[in-house]
């Protein structure tokens, strides 16, 4: 089955099914949070909801996505470095780039991983939907001891059920960090501890602070959901070294303000794809000239691209993303070996190595 068949389905039977689904988690009272609007029952960006897209918005979408050109990339897929288990119990002081926004991290004895996602499919259907091209370097039963599991936001590409089963009943031990209103949805799918925050919100594990930082998003896993839960940026922070987590978001100036008020990271994990048509994307996803420019709003020293050739989700080709950041780096004059669109499954150290 093709990739163009696939999304297109998405829009056309998958988006009426999903008519007839609620939330799968009660909503508590948020309305002490600044970011929740209690009059509506929903969070709220300071910026307001860019990107409120009606049905026949999604119509036109779903058209230009079936009539794109052709992209050898959606069959064949890009590279994959593959590690074995016995290699990744040794993983130290390194990132991995597992694919779309999923993350390994490693620094002083703590392994971080980043809305994992293992599985073929990013949508609530196992059938239907956008299919993993690229396939994952491994595992979840191949992983290191994983001590928290950070969570972006509840879209289908970023936090996947499956994937969170899988690791909550192999490694009961895990710390899920999520934004406010989705901890009752990952209890009910086995995570043990959970912990909901809301932006800038600290928690301290061991002798590392962990925020959850505000970006310009948006919720939704059903019809009637959508901003019923947060969505974040993740800062994790150890006496000598940072880890900046953008999740998934718009160009907006709350990298600039989050950076003045924790500080600059030493590595930061930046999406770089899913931006076409701009006209449609660009109030919810950056471009590589956007990613660059968070990189330098950050004051970051080293930066990883994520979000980009794994799963099929928008119209530019797949492989193009790295190409787009290399020309966005050499106009903002950012040395190439800084941000770096990892291949999936490649581990770098040179964040890690104090240069």
């Amino acid at each position: 089955m093709s990739g163009r068949f696939n999304v297109f389905s998405l829009f056309s039977v998958a988006g009426l099914c999903l008519i007839f689904l609620s939330s799968c988690s009660q909503h508590m009272d948020y309305s002490t949070s600044p970011h929740f609007n209690s009059q509506t029952g929903r969070f709220e960006h300071p910026d307001g909801d860019k990107h409120d897209k009606g049905f026949f918005d999604l119509i036109g979408l779903a058209g230009e996505y079936f009539s794109r050109p052709p992209d050898e990339v959606e069959d064949t897929g890009l590279p994959v470095i593959t590690s074995t288990s016995e290699q990744l119990q040794d993983f130290s002081e390194s990132v991995i780039w597992i694919g779309q926004s999923s993350l390994l991290l490693n620094h002083q004895g703590m392994t971080v991983l980043t809305d994992p996602h293992f599985t073929d499919r990013a949508s609530p259907f196992s059938f239907i939907g956008p299919k993993r091209v690229t396939p994952a370097p491994f595992d979840i039963a191949s992983l290191p001891d994983i001590d928290v599991v950070l969570i972006s936001h509840n879209h289908y590409d970023h936090l996947d059920e499956q994937s969170i089963r899988e690791l909550a009943a192999t490694q009961p031990d895990i710390q899920f960090l999520v934004p406010l209103g989705l901890e009752t949805l990952l209890r009910e799918w086995g995570a043990e501890q959970v912990t909901e925050l809301d932006w800038y919100q600290p928690i301290q594990i061991d002798s590392t602070t962990i925020q959850a930082t505000p970006v310009q998003h948006w919720s939704r896993r059903a019809t009637f959901d959508r901003n019923k839960t947060l969505w974040a940026g993740w800062m994790v922070t150890w006496s000598d070294f940072s880890f900046y987590f953008a999740g998934d978001t718009g160009y907006s100036d709350d990298f600039r303000q989050t950076a003045e008020r924790l500080g600059s990271p030493t590595l930061a994990a930046i999406p770089i794809g899913a931006y076409e048509p701009r006209e449609f994307m660009a109030s919810a996803h950056v471009n590589p000239d956007e990613a660059a420019r968070i990189f330098s709003d950050l004051g970051a020293s080293y930066a990883v691209g994520i979000h980009w050739g794994t799963f099929k989700l928008t119209l530019e080709p797949m492989a193009e993303p790295p190409r787009k950041l290399a020309e966005a780096l050499d106009k903002y004059d950012i040395p190439a070996d800084r941000f770096r669109a990892l291949t999936h499954g490649e581990a770098w150290t040179a964040p890690f190595d104090g240069s």
